[in-house]
């Protein structure tokens, strides 16, 4: 019998890569510490949608650009050293379709960035964690599934 209070419960999160004439679209956002970091346009699931479904709502929020997802390129987990936590992250593929610069960003978010693989690398030191490369050598590296993968909710 398994008792219930040991249940462990990731965080669901996706993120999103988005690709325009050889450059990624990221963000630079403060972390939990105040610290200028750069990531994907990433976040948590909203009770009721599904997980593409917030991979374009938060790329949109964080970045002001509308995107058509493309492909499912991983799902990983990650547990920030020193933090009881577990993001179980779900990363999307998607091609830019417009861009709303008049449009607020998120909170925390300090805006919108267009970055090469080179440059990404020369400000490693800058990254949130290290799912922000590992993603995109996987994207790089070809991997991209059929969004067919997920369905949407199914609420009773």
């Amino acid at each position: 019998m398994r008792d219930n209070s040991l249940i462990w419960k990731p965080n669901a999160t996706v993120a999103t890569i988005v690709e325009l004439d050889g450059r990624f679209l990221f963000v630079e956002e403060h972390n939990d510490d105040g610290v200028l970091v750069i990531n994907q346009p990433a976040g948590h699931l909203d009770p009721g949608e599904s997980l593409p479904q917030a991979a374009v709502r938060e790329t949109l929020e964080e970045t002001g650009w509308e995107v058509e997802l493309t492909g499912v390129v991983c799902v990983t987990m990650y547990a920030p050293p020193g933090k009881n936590l577990t993001y179980l992250r779900t990363c999307f593929a998607g091609r830019p379709i417009k861009h709303h610069p008049e449009r607020p960003l998120d909170t925390g978010i300090t805006r919108a960035l267009w970055l090469s693989r080179e440059e990404l690398e020369a400000q490693s030191a800058k990254m949130r964690s290290p799912l922000v490369s590992h993603v995109l050598d996987r994207y790089l590296a070809g991997h991209h599934y059929p969004l067919a993968l997920f369905s949407d909710p199914v609420i009773a």
